[in-house]
Formats: structure tokens, sequence, C-alpha cells
């Protein structure tokens, strides 16, 4: 099975790479099945209605557009959902959703619809079912229908702009320690990316949220005629599919979270991200320190000491001359922020530093420029990263509390604090009121729900580890975890670890696991190879940085 998560692209301003991560039951408008004595909400109400009449109508797959890249033996179809789950007979929107059918013969038991999401937020799933073409994924794909979708906002699903953001322009020149100007600068390009969301999304703008991409997958689930989901998801699509357990229990057949969100609900969103930077530090180690096991193939250094002043030395030369016109210090920051969501992307990464430094500053530019071509797909993630975020849960509205708590962590954790703060920054004033306030995970719910999987990478950056295991906790006694200790990678299931895909094959397949704990080892470091980038070489690259 071939990785899953993928290593986010080069992405801008409010769509950096950072990466990238409801009210209480009685005011979220779902109420879970166990509570069969509370009131119904409207948005409940609303939700279950219009999961019956999607139940009634099914979804209609035929050849998918062109805009969706998508092989032929992949159909698509449009799933209408209301916009606002309260009035489901008022505003509608369509979500876009792939499919390929089980491929196994009649000896192959069917088992139903496995629906993906990939995190994000901002991420879309539509090419999901292209695994099935891949030989890690065959037996899973002969006993399923694989089902992707673009989650609302995302792709063609009712698409959410927040328009030009005036920090995205190439090259970015982003100093290592803010001033106060800098600071202040900042702070107003986040107001006006806050207004520029509520001036492209008018009214729209509330009904972006976890709360509704969980009725939505209700909604999925019930089109594609399936009592029971059986759900992959990844990263932030852990959190939905956490919330939606928590909600649907009763509606819950198998599900396998990888590189678990944090499901606390004092976590979600501000005081979780906090735990980001410092992980992120580690990580920024980690390649440093491989790349100085490496300095024969390198030359960057003998210590990681010493790679971090090589890249330094870059930091200064695209700082007085951008590399290519294209690359300041915001473009090389993000480019070397991706090396802790995947370690494949080690080797090309250290070779665009060592080329760069004996003058030949092309790998850098190929590596870490922006691609006009996928700018567009790049502001619409992030737009819908910012929308589901800052609705999801209360922020502070004070930018200077911001600037407190990450120039705190910027001094144990310089690499990667400011840009993170930036890129969250709009969510201290957004124009949505009341935000939502985060549902409680599991509680009585937990008891209703079958075995559920829980994946992990002991050292992932993304999604901190703790998060996995406080997601194990919630979920209960059915919930098992495995951990691929001492790996980093952000995205397991899937991944370059045969004893984790086994894992998760077996689970699929059966719905067994190996008990409450299990752990593997680590997939193997890359090799220090050429420029090429075969050691990147995986599918899936058009992902957005997950929470």
């Amino acid at each position: 099975m071939r990785t899953l998560m993928r290593t986010p692209p080069a992405r801008s301003g409010a769509a950096a790479a950072a990466a990238v991560l409801c009210l209480a039951l009685c005011l979220s408008g779902a109420v879970p099945a166990h509570a069969t004595t509370a009131p119904v909400s409207a948005e409940a109400a609303g939700t279950e209605l219009a999961a019956r009449r999607a139940a009634a109508r099914t979804l209609s797959f035929t050849p998918c557009p062109a805009a969706e890249g998508l092989p032929s033996p992949v159909r698509c179809a449009l799933l209408r959902v209301p916009l606002d789950y309260a009035r489901p007979d008022g505003p509608q929107i369509s979500l876009t959703v792939s499919r390929l059918p089980a491929t196994g013969r009649k000896t192959v038991r069917r088992q139903g619809a496995l629906v993906y999401n990939p995190g994000g937020p901002g991420a879309s799933g539509m090419f999901f079912p292209v695994v099935a073409s891949l030989p890690e994924w065959q037996r899973v794909s002969a006993a399923y229908d694989l089902v992707g979708y673009a989650p609302r906002g995302v792709g063609r699903s009712a698409p959410l702009s927040c328009g030009p953001d005036r920090a995205a322009r190439a090259p970015r020149q982003v100093p290592a320690a803010p001033s106060e100007a800098y600071g202040r600068q900042r702070a107003a390009e986040a107001r006006d990316r806050a207004r520029g969301c509520a001036d492209r999304a008018g009214p729209a703008l509330p009904y972006y949220s976890t709360l509704n991409n969980v009725r939505d997958l209700h909604v999925l689930r019930a089109a594609l005629g399936e009592s029971g989901l059986t759900f992959l998801g990844a990263s932030y699509g852990t959190y939905i599919g956490a919330v939606y357990a928590t909600l649907y229990p009763g509606h819950v057949r198998r599900m396998v979270f990888d590189s678990p969100v944090d499901p606390a609900p004092r976590r979600i969103w501000y005081r979780g991200l906090l735990d980001r930077p410092a992980a992120f530090e580690r990580r920024w180690y980690e390649f440093r320190a491989w790349a100085a096991r490496h300095h024969s193939a390198y030359g960057l250094g003998a210590t990681p000491a010493a790679v971090r002043a090589s890249y330094e030395r870059v930091r200064e030369a695209v700082a007085r001359r951008p590399a290519g016109g294209l690359v300041g210090t915001g473009e090389l920051q993000d480019a070397y922020l991706r090396t802790a969501y995947d370690d494949a992307l080690w080797p090309a990464r250290a070779a665009a530093l060592s080329a760069f430094l004996a003058g030949d500053p092309g790998p850098l530019v190929e590596q870490a420029a922006p691609d006009p071509a996928a700018a567009a797909e790049q502001e619409n993630a992030g737009a819908v990263h910012t929308a589901v975020l800052c609705n999801d849960a209360p922020w502070p509205a004070d930018a200077g509390v911001w600037i407190r708590d990450y120039g705190e962590l910027a001094v144990r954790a310089p690499f990667a604090a400011w840009s993170q703060a930036w890129l969250y920054l709009p969510c201290a004033s957004w124009p949505v009121s009341p935000r939502q306030r985060p549902v409680a995970v599991g509680g009585p719910a937990a008891a209703r729900l079958p075995r559920t999987l829980i994946v992990a990478a002991e050292r992932d950056a993304a999604t901190p580890y703790p998060g996995a295991l406080e997601l194990q906790r919630r979920l209960g006694g059915g919930a098992a975890l495995v951990t691929e200790w001492g790996a980093g990678t952000h995205g397991v299931a899937g991944g370059r670890n045969p004893c984790v895909d086994r894992h998760v094959e077996r689970y699929l397949l059966t719905g067994r696991t190996a008990g409450r704990r299990a752990g593997c080892a680590p997939h193997p470091e890359p090799a220090p190879v050429s420029l090429d980038g075969r050691a990147a070489a995986t599918w899936g690259s058009a992902l957005p940085p997950a929470v």
C-alpha cells in the first residue's frame, strides 16, 4: 500500500505550508443516537431528513468531468446537501463524489463502500479510487468500492474563495524574528484576509465547518446505500471521523484514524496548534541530522548545527536576491517546513541546498517557487482551511495574545512558530459570531461503537503523538492503536511500512485488531539520492497542509 498522506505542495501567504487542524451537543444541532430523550435540534432533524432523501434518490455515477483528471474506470456523481441543515429545504450545494466499484470477482465478499477523507481542511479525496491500481491496495479494493469526495468548499464542491492574498505574492521576505512593525503589518493583512473571505462567501461563510462536514458525510453514507459507514480519515479527516462516531455511533461500521488530531475540546483549535512548533523543531533537527550523516553526499556539514549554518547561508542569500526572482525567505521556509511532513523529501531538499551553495539555484527554484498553474487550487484549499478552523471554535480576538504566545514559543522553536502564527491569525478577526464550540468526542457514544483502529507515527509533527493517545482514550476500549515507533512522516496508513499496512488491511477486511496496543519498527530512512525526485515520487501531491 502506498502513502495516502502526501507532503503538501508549495503554499503561500494564508495558504502557506503549516503544516496543515462545535457546539456542545445541545447547541450543535447534532444529537447522538443514544440521547433518545433529548430535544432534537433543527440541524439534527434536517440532517436526518436529508439523509433519508439521499437514500431514496441514491447517486448517479457517470464518467468524470475532465476537470477531475481521473482515469476512465473511475465514475463521478454529485451529492446534493443543504447549505444550512436547519433549513433542509433551503439553498442546496453539490458535493463531488468519485467511486470505483470493488474489483474482486464473485469469490471475494463485497464489503460495501470505503470512504476516504485526506484532511486539510481543504484537501480533496477525489483521487482516492486511483489507488485500486496499486498492488498494495489490491485486496482492499477487491472487497470495497473505493469512494472519494471533495468536502464542501473544496474543488467543485461549492468552491470557497477568500480572494487574492496580499501576503501571497512571490517572492516573500519574512524576517526570522518579527519586529513590532512587522507584527502590525501581518495583523492588518490577516484582517484583510478575513474580510476577503466574508466578502466572497457572503452569508454562506458560517456553514463551512466540521459539524457540517460530518453531516455531509452522514448524507453521503446514506446516498451510497450503506447502513454503516466504513471510513478512512487522515489528519484533520480523523477529527471528522471522531465527531461522526460521537454523533452517529449506530451508523459506524469500521473506522481507521490515520495520524489523529487531538480531539479534546479545549485543544480545538488554538491550544492544540500551540503544540506544533516544538514538534516541527524536532523534525527540523532530524532532517539536519540526516543530512549531516550524509555529509559526503551533500557537503552541508557533518553536524546538525553545521547543516543549519548552511541553510542560514542560503536564507541570507535569498533575502538579498531572491532565487530565480521567485524564492525569497518565505518560499524557502515553506519548502523546508515540508520536510517535517515526509522524510521522502529529505534527499531532494538537501540536494537543493547543496546545489545552491555550489552556484546552481535551479533545484531550489524548482522545489520552492510557487506554481502558477496550481495557484487557484491552492487559494481554494487555503480558503477552506481558514474558514473551517476559524468557524469551528473560539479564537483569541486580541492579536497581542498571539504575538505573546508565539513569541514565547519562538524562543525554543523558532523554525515554525511565526509561520504558523501568521497562517491562523485571520481567526482573530473572523467575521462570524458566535463561533461554534467543539463536540466532546467519545463520551457515552463510545460504548456503542464497534472496534476502531488508530495508526500514528511517534514523532509526527503535524499531529503530535499525544493526540493519538487522547483519541484512543475517548473512543473507549474498542479502539486499538498501532504506533510506528521512531518515525515522523505524517500519514501512516498505506505508507512505506508493511507492518502498519498489514494491521490496516486486516482490520478493513476482517474487523480484527492485534489487541489494544501494537507497534511497528520505523520505515527505513531515505537514501541520499540525486535531484531527480525519485525519492519523493508518490501519488496525490496536490494535498494542502493537514492540521
